[in-house]
């Protein structure tokens, strides 16, 4: 959408940094975790606005895809990574129209939700792959400023994933600081094509 294009632009352009340059902490603490699992080191990162994470997972060893809607943030992340000496492929993608046509070992959903793309994001995992999710979740004084549809309801991001062939393998809700938030870790089941 052009509006939401626009919008984060402008978010983009307003700081040096507009979530910082450090990796989520949540990826943060589990990358090592994620490395045993992940069955090889292709990776996507949905939504991944100035590139933070994706640049830590290409310092981590994985061949990664950055998607995000605005020229903005992928302007400044593809600079990062070349400051930083790592290569990620980062693509201007509408998301809503967004067709995932590739397989990953490992896919990040941050900061990000948009409900129809999750079975595409658990359709796009290789067998044993694994997916992080982390995206905030409703509250009274976030539904006055966001879009309710944005927002994830309490309890939800467990029961969108469970009905998935793979596993919960980490799953938590936070209340803590202004943004509530909820995470999750599945895994593709390595069975599973």
């Amino acid at each position: 959408m052009e509006k939401d294009r626009i919008k984060w632009n402008k978010r983009f352009e307003s700081q040096d940094s507009y979530l910082g340059n450090r990796p989520s902490p949540f990826l943060a603490d589990q990358i090592s975790r994620i490395r045993r699992l992940t069955p090889g080191n292709k990776a996507l990162d949905v939504a991944c606005g100035e590139g933070r994470n994706s640049i830590f997972l290409a310092k981590n060893g994985y061949r990664v895809t950055g998607l995000d809607i605005s020229e903005v943030g992928l302007a400044k992340a593809a600079a990062r990574a070349g400051m930083e000496g790592v290569t990620v492929d980062f693509l201007r993608v509408d998301l809503d129209d967004y067709e995932i046509g590739e397989r990953y070992d490992l896919i990040l959903n941050f900061n990000f939700l948009l409900r129809k793309l999750i079975p595409q994001q658990v359709r796009a995992l290789n067998p044993g792959g694994v997916l992080l999710f982390d995206t905030i979740m409703e509250s009274p004084q976030l539904l006055e400023s966001h879009n309710p549809a944005y927002l994830l309801g309490r309890g939800e991001l467990v029961r969108l994933f469970e009905k998935y062939d793979g596993e919960v393998l980490f799953a938590e809700e936070s209340e803590s600081g202004e943004m509530p938030t909820a995470r999750l870790l599945l895994r593709k089941n390595p069975a599973t094509t």
